[in-house]
Formats: structure tokens, sequence, C-alpha cells
């Protein structure tokens, strides 16, 4: 694998975290700015989705 293939890291009780990438897309079809590390909201409560704005540290999200 090179160093510039895109990674998704899921780490226990935080959000994906994406490597790598070249470009994103947004759900309405638009594209994002792709930066070297984007991490994506899982617990839902992120008030920027699809991204993580830190929201499940407050509300004690968990994956469990």
């Amino acid at each position: 694998m090179s160093d510039d293939t895109p990674i998704v890291v899921a780490r226990e009780n935080d959000p994906l975290i994406v490597k790598h990438l070249k470009t994103f897309k947004m759900p309405d079809g638009s594209v994002a700015e792709a930066k070297p590390l984007i991490a994506l909201c899982r617990c839902g409560l992120s008030k920027n989705k699809p991204f993580c704005d830190g929201s499940h540290v407050d509300e004690g999200w968990s994956d469990d």
C-alpha cells in the first residue's frame, strides 16, 4: 500500500478518522475540501455533519 492510499480508522468511542483523501463528496452532491485528515461523526450528535465537532464527548456517547 502506498503512503497516499485512503485509510479509514475506527477507534473506540471516537469519530471515524479518514486519511489521504483526494476528494470528499458531501451527501448533497457538493464537493468539500479534502484535507490530510478528516474526522467523521459516528454518534449523530454533531452540528456539523458529516464531520465530527466533538459533541460525542459532551454527551458521553459510546459505541457500545
